[in-house]
């Protein structure tokens, strides 16, 4: 194609989850109940755990993390999608399109290293439990979430370096509500069908090195809390449980995303919503519902908040 002839694409227009003026408005109101539960209670998790010198454990100290990661990530693609709902033109400029794509993986990648950061951890604590503090101190703690955003970001970058260098000259319907790069590439004015399985095969790679390398761990952790003595096999299997179903509900959608060699649309889209805003909404509620030392924290904050409370009223 002679590139003289082509038009520069300055936006795209996000088809949305569906086209029904009705069931937007429902979705709006649903979607914005969640994204405050999501933001709260994220919120809730990192201050409890700044504030609570009971949860000063490195453990924590990755929860802590793992909560303003699902925070970001879901603020990455939600926000736009809320007001799309009441938008009849659900346009997007192409800065802002590269922008998401940008976030989405730079994010979406650190969660699966931290993931393996926090696997780590629980096989330190369960598997060498007398070296446990020298091995997971804040230094070394800082050192893996540090790590796990340096791999993120290079993952991003890897994928943007080639996303922005495209021709995109129409059409420009993205038949989602965000941008992602298997959307993004079909639009793109080449022949871009090995470009975009190049583009899966990236982000396919690091998901599943991390979910293998997660169920390795696990299997060996749980391995070795049946070997051990009952008393400590029931906590640990509750601590390990709760990361394991975490795993599967962030990485399940992912590898269907970019391993499956099938692209259905209705599964894509449930799919990212699943990994953009449910995953951030069960996070806290798996760990705090299972967590004894989060629920006994909540019991001091809010024990501790309504002393206050009678004390000024007084």
């Amino acid at each position: 194609m002679d590139k003289r002839n082509l038009s520069v694409v300055s936006e795209f227009m996000l088809l949305g989850l569906c086209r029904s003026w009705n069931k937007q408005v429902l979705l709006l109101l649903i979607f914005f109940m969640l994204y405050l539960i999501i933001v709260s209670g994220n919120i809730v998790i990192m201050i409890l755990i700044i504030t609570d010198s009971h949860l000063h454990s490195p453990m924590y100290f990755l929860l802590a993390n793992l909560s303003f990661v699902d925070m970001w990530l879901s603020s990455v693609t939600t926000p736009k999608m809320i007001t799309d709902f009441v938008r009849e033109n659900k346009t997007i400029s192409f800065g802002g399109c590269m922008c998401q794509i940008l976030f989405v993986h730079f994010v979406g990648g650190g969660e699966m290293v931290l993931l393996v950061v926090m696997a780590y951890d629980r096989y330190v604590a369960i598997c060498k439990p007398l070296h446990y503090s020298t091995i997971m101190n804040l230094q070394k703690c800082t050192g893996l979430v540090a790590t796990s955003w340096t791999i993120g970001f290079v993952h991003a970058m890897s994928q943007m370096v080639v996303i922005v260098q495209l021709p995109f000259c129409g059409p420009k319907e993205i038949d989602s509500f965000f941008c992602d790069i298997p959307l993004v590439i079909k639009l793109a004015c080449i022949d871009s069908y090995n470009l975009g399985i190049l583009m899966n095969a990236d982000s396919g790679v690091l998901a599943m090195t991390c979910f293998i390398v997660l169920l390795i761990s696990y299997t060996y952790i749980l391995l070795t809390v049946h070997r051990s003595s009952k008393a400590g096999t029931s906590r640990a299997l509750s601590t390990c449980t709760a990361h394991i179903t975490v795993v599967l509900l962030f990485f399940g959608p992912c590898i269907f995303i970019y391993v499956w060699p099938l692209s259905i649309t209705w599964v894509n889209k449930f799919l990212a919503v699943f990994y953009s805003v449910i995953t951030p909404l069960l996070n806290p509620a798996i760990y705090t519902l299972r967590n004894k030392e989060i629920k006994n924290a909540l019991k001091r904050f809010r024990s501790y908040y309504l002393h206050s409370k009678r004390h000024i009223n007084a």
